[in-house]
């Protein structure tokens, strides 16, 4: 290829957000003084001053990358160093065991590879790395090792439900500084958390920025990666944009750490077909709902969602209809203000958060109005999804009794986004119906490793983050 330059490394890594940044911290700890690594972000490093002096995650207008064909239905992500982690709010739940074998304990969905046993260890390590702040005194899930923090403060609301449902509300598990750390301060609770003002949140550029400044690693920024090279079964080398000119990069192990509608476009670039890619792409579906109370006045925590309710989670129930999650916001912005004379901060405004299952009906593709770009194709969200909204309004009678409520009011629609994109790369044993193995290695080319929640084979209600940089690390310890 004319004007190309070719470079040599023992490692190549696609992008710098969760999931190569975690990749990448175990990796090195076992890498050798001389080992070779390049790693290819598109975007530039857009520092926390300039995100807050322009109002924005990045300079790359994420919806000018990709098409999409349902304008209801949105995809949201921020490219460029750091990732997601620019714009999460932090919320850091794990998955419940029961979430890793759906099929086996409901009859719904599909079973994951792994249990929760076999990565509970890595969610402890994702957690310390992010300084988590939760509590310790639940059994949803069981933990080898406290919180590295201690839980924010609930506010007044929360504390009656939480006295309601000792065993399923409690603080929400979150990267959200309770205690200042080294590179944190503590949580303003002021409920801007896509952008945080005073950097309190975990963020690959505030926590794992030292990674990239590692002498073994090369940083090759604004380098649009658009193709693996595949011989037999072996990748031997990645072709990408960079100032204008198409380059090449040699390596011996390729991980690709995009999300998940660049990952399977990219594997689709590179000629690796597969009946399950770019399929099932998936995310949470949610509705909020405003309770005006009567006599309690709310926001007195000490972070932006403070209680996380599993009323509504797990049971026999999920052979019928979706499992939910349940989020309470501590943000007067978001929960708005009542007008009546003496009850201002008498609401409580709720994110409730259900489960969908997969379909390939919902995938990424390479498009054909312009094949330099991906392209999302979403019909709905599942009837087993579906089913458990329409069951919400005779729910929330019931779950919300402990308060004294004077109304309930649900949104009509539901959210346009979560911002959690998933599937399209699923995991599995079997190389007809899934991409990677259970290590994330692609089950076709073994020097290849597909990260991130495009990996999982359902969609649990609890955000993907975590999950995802925990499977991050567990693929780094399983080379």
């Amino acid at each position: 290829m004319p004007g190309q330059m070719e470079k040599d490394f023992d490692l190549i890594v696609v992008g710098t957000g969760f999931a190569s940044s975690f990749f990448l911290f175990s990796y090195l700890q076992r890498a050798k003084a001389a080992e070779r690594i390049l790693v290819l972000e598109r975007g530039k490093r857009d520092s926390l001053d300039w995100q807050l002096e322009n109002r924005a995650s990045s300079s790359l207008q994420y919806n000018s990358l990709f098409i999409n064909r349902n304008v209801n239905k949105g995809w949201y992500f921020s490219p460029g160093y750091g990732g997601g982690s620019k714009i999460w709010w932090g919320c850091t739940p794990r998955n419940m065991p029961n979430d890793f074998r759906l099929k086996s304990i409901y009859g719904v969905g599909k079973d994951w590879p792994v249990s929760y046993d076999d990565i509970e260890e890595y969610y402890y390590k994702a957690e310390e790395i992010m300084a988590v702040s939760g509590p310790d005194n639940t059994a949803l899930f069981p933990r080898s090792r406290p919180y590295p923090q201690p839980p924010h403060i609930l506010s007044d609301p929360d504390k009656i439900l939480q006295k309601a449902y000792p065993d399923r509300y409690f603080p929400q598990p979150c990267a959200r500084a309770r205690e200042g750390t080294r590179n944190r301060n503590i949580c303003c609770a002021a409920g801007v958390c896509d952008i945080c003002p005073v950097d309190a949140k975990f963020t690959v550029l505030n926590e794992l920025d030292y990674i990239y400044n590692d002498p073994r690693i090369t940083l090759s920024l604004e380098s649009e990666v658009k193709n693996l090279n595949i011989n037999g079964d072996s990748a031997v080398s990645v072709e990408y944009v960079k100032n204008g000119a198409r380059e090449k990069a040699r390596g011996d192990l390729f991980v690709l750490g995009a999300n998940s509608i660049f990952n399977p476009f990219i594997l689709l670039k590179s000629g690796l077909d597969h009946p399950m890619l770019g399929k099932n792409l998936n995310e949470q579906i949610s509705k909020y709902v405003r309770v005006e109370l009567n006599g309690v006045d709310n926001l007195q925590g000490s972070t932006s969602i403070t209680g996380h309710g599993y009323m509504l989670y797990d049971g026999a129930h999920r052979s019928e209809h979706a499992a939910c999650l349940v989020e309470s916001y501590n943000v007067p912005h978001l929960n708005g203000l009542r007008a009546e004379k003496g009850k201002w901060r008498q609401r409580v405004f709720f994110k409730i958060i259900f489960e969908d299952i997969p379909s390939p009906r919902n995938y990424v593709k390479i498009s054909d109005e312009n094949p330099e770009l991906p392209e999302t194709v979403y019909v709905d969200f599942s009837d087993y999804t579906r089913r458990s909204i329409e069951k919400l309004p005779e729910r929330l009678d019931e779950l919300l009794k402990p308060l004294p409520v004077e109304d309930i009011i649900i949104s009509e629609k539901v959210n346009f986004t979560d911002g959690h994109i998933m599937g399209t790369t699923v995991m599995g044993k079997d190389p007809e119906t899934s991409v990677v193995d259970k290590y994330l290695k692609h089950h076709k080319i073994r020097n290849l490793l597909v990260l991130g929640s495009g990996s999982f084979p359902t969609c649990a209600p609890a955000n993907p983050a975590l999950t995802l940089s925990a499977l991050a690390l567990w693929a780094a310890d399983h080379l």
